[in-house]
């Protein structure tokens, strides 16, 4: 067949007598020439809303990223990581291969597109955890969580989207809520460790850089993550050999939180995210990411691992504000 008909993404005309847009997914009829037959991505029918929503999905995820962690002891983290992002990567791999599209998968990704996405994965992990080998947690943690900002922030300088007032106040809001989770009210910045502070703050900006870049590959298939997954686990595996002693898991709770995380934190939750930054509302989405350090504390006291504190019901006011705000500079904007 020469030319075979489906519905284009994210685009909607709205007709005579109905709302523009509603419903979780819309569709328009076109054509695309030469095509196998074969269905089109699951991102291919997406609405904004749709997709936001996935990515936030994403954020829920990393939620259980420090519970995951913690029971993954004493595996260090290069090791970890490496561990992860090959569970995620042959997952993925497994099914581009049932899916018949592995082939077609690998020759979307340009060199641009490779170096995003394994810089964005493995740039990340390997930044963060030399900011905590070079300052305290709390203090390179926090720095590091300026990427939601900076998603919010970097996100006006792409086509079609407008930055308001609203979204840059809400996306400050809820950095102070974050601010309190990580900091737990106190702590403070020494002049000792500005070499750590200031790789933490290259993770902010690689991760944030990751997010906004990836809206100009939105061409490139979602499971191309696999590879950028398949390439970081190589990278951290080199890293770990390099840095760390090897360290085989001796309990059973620690198989299940490695395996946990490269199913889910470290894992499925990349995809998600790709889905969400290529074509969700990425100025809500970065917002709503301040949600995952509050999500995780509440994991980790149900858990027993922390406690419930004044603190803690404090940051998860600023944290809601600040995606209600967000929200509703999302809502003026469109």
């Amino acid at each position: 067949m020469a030319v075979s008909t489906w519905y284009k993404p994210r685009t909607c005309i709205a007709q005579a007598g109905s709302p523009r847009g509603t419903g979780l997914f819309c569709f328009q009829r076109c054509s695309a020439k030469k095509h196998s037959g074969s269905p089109p991505l699951l991102e291919a029918y997406m609405t904004k809303g749709a997709a936001t929503a996935i990515g936030f999905c994403a954020v829920l995820l990393w939620s259980l990223l420090a519970l995951l962690t913690v029971g993954s002891a004493p595996v260090p983290p290069f090791q970890l990581s490496a561990m992860s992002f090959a569970m995620a990567g042959v997952i993925g791999l497994v099914f581009s291969v049932r899916r018949g599209r592995l082939g077609e998968t690998l020759g979307s990704i340009s060199l641009p597109a490779w170096l995003i996405g394994v810089g964005g994965l493995f740039g990340y992990h390997a930044l963060y955890f030399a900011a905590l080998r070079n300052a305290p947690a709390a203090e390179a943690g926090l720095i590091a969580y300026l990427w939601p900002l900076l998603i919010v922030l970097f996100s006006g300088l792409l086509p079609g989207e407008r930055l308001s007032g609203l979204h840059i106040l809400g996306a400050m809001v809820a950095f102070l809520g974050a601010a309190l989770i990580v900091t737990r009210g106190g702590g403070g910045f020494e002049s000792s460790h500005v070499f750590g502070y200031l790789l933490a703050a290259a993770c902010a900006l690689t991760w944030s850089g990751y997010s906004v870049l990836s809206r100009f590959f939105s061409h490139v298939p979602t499971a191309a993550v696999t590879f950028f997954c398949l390439a970081s686990a190589v990278l951290s595996a080199v890293a770990h050999l390099a840095f760390e002693q090897t360290v085989i898991p001796s309990s059973g709770i620690a198989w299940v939180s490695i395996v946990g995380l490269g199913l889910g934190p470290v894992g499925f939750a990349f995809y998600l995210w790709d889905i969400g930054v290529k074509n969700g509302d990425i100025q809500l989405l970065g917002t709503a990411s301040y949600a995952a350090p509050l999500l995780s504390t509440f994991v980790l006291i149900y858990a027993g691992f922390a406690q419930a504190t004044v603190t803690l019901l404090v940051a998860a006011g600023l944290i809601a504000a600040g995606a209600g705000l967000a929200a509703l500079g999302s809502r003026n904007s469109s």
